[in-house]
């Protein structure tokens, strides 16, 4: 997936600029993408504060991501924006008040990364309580992506903190005939660090990993002028 990335920022004809309305504790945004040396793809972001100010996900924060969105994106107005995406995985699979038109969540990135890919069959490992990874893997079902096993932290806050180790090892968990069958993984969320297991779980198990920051930037390197603004 990284060589993917690369791949279309090297060949694009002009910059794609993303918007990325972002949960206001969420640091793992910007450190991960400054970390893929794009060269024609520039994101441009804007922070959301849920009216709860509250971190932790539930249906408040979520509700109040989405409906923050609308005054976030309008302090990017004056920037000529390929695309705009709510940079949060869960608040793509979870109901709420509708998003401005136009704006895509990181959900349906990874929705997208995955349609691109032609990708059927996934493991999705995420930070998650149990119920909510349970609610993504029904939302990819219906996108007509079948998640074979999935495996969760049982986190609702506190995503920057997980590290590296915790991650390989969630994926550890995951049964290794569901592994060996399924044709990519998934590391759901924007707020923990994926980046630095990517390359290592792909030597690993031989398929792509795509993460939900990863396929933001799939999108953006995807985007034509105008989509999103």
């Amino acid at each position: 997936m990284l060589t993917t990335l690369a791949a279309l920022d090297a060949a694009a004809d002009h910059t794609a600029r993303a918007g990325l309305l972002l949960p206001w504790a969420n640091v793992a945004v910007e450190t991960e993408l400054a970390r893929l040396g794009l060269r024609h793809t520039v994101f441009h972001h804007a922070r959301l504060v849920p009216a709860s100010r509250t971190t932790a996900i539930d249906a408040s924060f979520w509700h109040g991501l989405r409906e923050a969105s609308a005054q976030a994106l309008d302090s990017l107005a004056h920037i000529p924006l390929d695309a705009v995406m709510l940079a949060c995985t869960s608040a793509g699979f979870t109901d709420g008040p509708p998003l401005p038109s136009g704006v895509f969540t990181a959900f349906d990135a990874l929705v997208q990364a995955l349609n691109e890919a032609a990708v059927a069959d996934v493991v999705l490992v995420t930070p998650y309580p149990a119920p909510v990874t349970e609610a993504e893997a029904a939302a990819l079902a219906d996108a007509g992506v079948e998640v074979l096993a999935h495996a969760s932290l049982g986190l609702a806050d506190g995503y920057p903190e997980v590290t590296p180790e915790q991650i390989l090892a969630l994926v550890g968990q995951l049964p290794e005939d569901a592994v060996g069958s399924a044709e990519a993984v998934v590391l759901s969320c924007t707020g923990w660090h994926t980046l630095p297991v990517i390359t290592d779980l792909e030597h690993r198990f031989g398929k792509p990993v795509l993460s939900s920051n990863l396929a933001m930037a799939l999108l953006a390197t995807r985007a034509r002028a105008g989509v999103g603004s």
